[in-house]
C-alpha cells in the first residue's frame, strides 16, 4: 500500500514516516504544496496525509485537485487548528477522516487502516477470494481453511494481487513495489519468478487453485478468468 505524507514538521513527518514504513507501508514525503500537488499528480496512493497548514499555501488544495482528478486514495487531514470550521470544510470538499495534532502513531495506523478497509476491501477485515482468506490487519493467509507458512515477501506479493483482483499487474510494478532496494542493480526479474513458484506450490499443496495468471508480454493476474 503506498501513502504520501504531506506535512512540513520534520520531525512529525520523519516520525510518521518510520512508523509507516515498519507497518510494511511505501511511503513518501512532500513538505509543500507544490511538491504535494505535483506528487499527488505523477503518482497513484492508497492514502494521502495531508496537513492543512503548509509553508506554501492550504493542504485543502491537494485534497480538491485529488478529487477533480478522481483519485480513489483515502484521505486524512492532520492539523493543529482544532476549530470545527476547519474540519467541516475538509471533510466537505472529500476527506475522508481529521485527526489533531498532538495524535498517537498507533491511532493513525489505525485510521487508515480503516480507511483501506472501506475503500479496497469494501469495509471487510478479510479480502476473500474462492478457497484463499487473506487478513490484512494480522498479515496471515488461509486456503481451505488451513494457514499457508509464507515468508514476508511472500506475504506482501500475495496482498498486492489480492488488492488488484483481475488488474493485469506489470512486472516492473511488482519489482519496484516490493524490492525497490535491488531494482538498480539487476536487469532480470528472476527473483519474481522464484517468489511466484514458491507460492503457487504452496497453495497447490493445500489445495488450492493457482490464480496467479501469466499475461504475457505485459505481467501477472490474479484471477480465475
Amino acid at each position: 500500500m503506498k501513502i504520501l505524507i504531506i506535512e512540513d514538521e520534520i520531525l512529525l513527518a520523519e516520525a510518521i514516516l518510520e512508523y509507516l514504513s515498519k507497518e510494511k507501508y511505501e511511503c513518501e514525503l512532500a513538505n509543500n504544496l507544490l511538491v504535494a500537488k505535483q506528487k499527488s499528480w505523477d503518482d497513484e496512493y492508497d492514502c494521502i496525509i495531508v496537513d492543512i497548514n503548509l509553508p506554501d499555501g492550504s493542504g485543502l488544495d491537494v485534497i480538491t485537485q485529488i478529487k477533480e482528478m478522481r483519485s480513489k486514495a483515502g484521505v486524512i487531514i492532520v492539523s493543529a487548528r482544532n476549530s470545527i470550521d476547519d474540519k467541516i470544510k475538509g471533510l466537505d470538499i472529500g476527506a475522508d477522516d481529521y485527526l489533531t495534532k498532538p495524535f498517537n502513531l498507533a491511532e493513525l495506523n489505525a485510521r487508515i487502516k480503516s480507511i483501506l478497509r472501506r475503500k479496497k476491501f469494501e469495509g471487510q477485515n478479510y479480502i476473500v477470494f474462492k478457497e484463499i482468506i487473506l487478513c490484512p490487519d494480522e498479515k496471515w493467509v488461509k486456503v481451505n481453511g488451513s494457514s499457508l507458512k509464507l515468508t514476508k515477501k511472500e506475504y506482501e506479493l500475495m496482498l498486492y494481487f489480492m488488492s488488484n483482483i483481475n488488474r493485469v499487474i506489470p512486472k516492473d510494478a511488482i519489482a519496484e513495489y516490493l524490492w525497490k532496494d535491488i531494482m538498480g542493480r539487476t536487469n532480470s526479474y528472476d527473483f519474481i519468478y522464484s517468489q511466484l513458484k514458491n507460492i503457487r506450490k504452496k497453495i497447490e499443496a493445500k489445495n488450492g487453485n493457482n490464480y496467479i495468471q501469466t499475461v504475457y508480454g505485459l505481467g501477472y493476474k490474479f484471477s480465475d478468468q
